[in-house]
């Protein structure tokens, strides 16, 4: 068996996150489905983490193998691109592996970009790659409860009720907050996250910018 490594790029809004489920449209799914129909074999693909749903990517990682060697990287992605493009799902690369990778638990690093557009007017090119907020945000205050997050922590508060992980607790390398105009980015770099833990953390951040929350209340939380 052979095994490669290919890092996708998607636009997420038209599909049920990545992973693979009874019904609607994945991201896994669709791949899967085109690199067999390619290959001429059963394929299954597994990702370095599971996007929810309308969540994009520009650089998910992920694997799978199979029986024959992929000798013309081009070509292949030529052929895979060819189908995937429409969807808004495009492979960047393909590398091959040795046989102890594995995407998501060969992951070093995971780096997640939450976008706010904090204007009055609702956002035309941004539509669906932000969050729409009118209310004016304390950017002062959000910094100071990013500074929080950063460390070894007990994220329970943060993570979905169906969330699966063995254990809350994350080490959160950094929580960056920076604006241009009326486009906040938030970023958040960790080896691993919660089930919604970046949305889950935004929101509270959000509640500081709008002093709806003490900074006590978001180290209490």
């Amino acid at each position: 068996m052979f095994k490669y490594q290919i890092l996708v790029e998607y636009v997420g809004t038209n599909f049920r996150g990545w992973q693979v489920q009874k019904k609607g449209k994945t991201i896994q799914g669709l791949i899967q489905e085109k690199i067999s129909d390619i290959l001429k074999q059963k394929i299954i693909l597994l990702g370095s983490g599971r996007t929810d749903t309308g969540v994009h990517a520009i650089e998910q990682s992920a694997h799978f193998e199979c029986k024959n060697e992929i000798k013309q990287f081009d070509k292949f992605l030529k052929s895979m691109n060819h189908f995937l493009n429409k969807d808004g799902v495009s492979i960047l690369k393909i590398r091959k592996r040795k046989k102890d990778f594995h995407a998501r638990f060969s992951a070093k690093i995971r780096i997640y970009k939450y976008v706010i557009i904090n204007q009055l007017s609702r956002p035309v090119l941004d539509k669906n790659k932000c969050w729409h907020i009118i209310k004016k945000l304390d950017l002062v205050a959000m910094k100071k409860g990013a500074k929080n997050l950063v460390g070894t922590k007990d994220f329970s508060s943060f993570r979905a009720s169906s969330c699966r992980a063995k254990s809350p607790i994350k080490t959160m390398k950094l929580v960056k907050i920076k604006s241009y105009k009326n486009k906040i980015e938030i970023e958040f770099r960790s080896q691993s996250f919660l089930q919604q833990q970046v949305r889950s953390m935004v929101g509270c951040l959000k509640y500081l910018g709008e002093n709806k929350w003490s900074l006590k209340k978001f180290k209490s939380v």
